[in-house]
């Protein structure tokens, strides 16, 4: 008999996603009618709110959520707060108030984009990350 191959396949998960960390002393309903009154942004918030869960599938936290979708260009934004009563969507990053999360994006530069956030009062600094440089990142799913 014949000895048979095994191959094995490996795929490198790519971030989907771009993420930019918010800095401000307001209130995320703040923040989000200033993001929505200086760019194109129209962020509303969610009905749900974010859910992060432990390795039980048991609720740790529920932080909350503003989202948008741009039908025009395919693209999806979400706001969400890092803190929620001690718990960090983010742990890596506890002096972020925000992330904003860009999904599909294919047409807006980050780097131009993050000067334009810089210049709104009520963002104290908009940084850029790299979701595989953050190994919690790995578990933001957006549906």
């Amino acid at each position: 008999m014949a000895k048979q191959k095994k191959h094995t396949l490996t795929i490198e998960q790519e971030e989907l996603f771009d993420l930019i960390g918010l800095c401000s002393h307001h209130s995320d309903y703040r923040l989000a009618w200033a993001l929505n009154t200086k760019t194109d942004l129209n962020l509303t918030k969610s009905n749900l709110k974010y859910e992060l869960t432990n390795k039980k599938g048991e609720t740790t936290s529920l932080h909350s959520m503003y989202e948008y979708i741009d039908e025009e260009n395919r693209i999806e934004y979400y706001m969400i707060k890092n803190k929620i009563k001690g718990q960090y969507l983010i742990p890596e990053k506890p002096s972020i108030d925000y992330f904003l999360f860009i999904c599909n994006n294919n047409i807006i530069d980050i780097s131009c984009f993050i000067n334009d956030l810089k210049k709104i009062e009520s963002i104290l600094g908009a940084y850029k990350f790299y979701p595989e440089e953050i190994a919690s990142t790995e578990n933001i799913v957006f549906n």
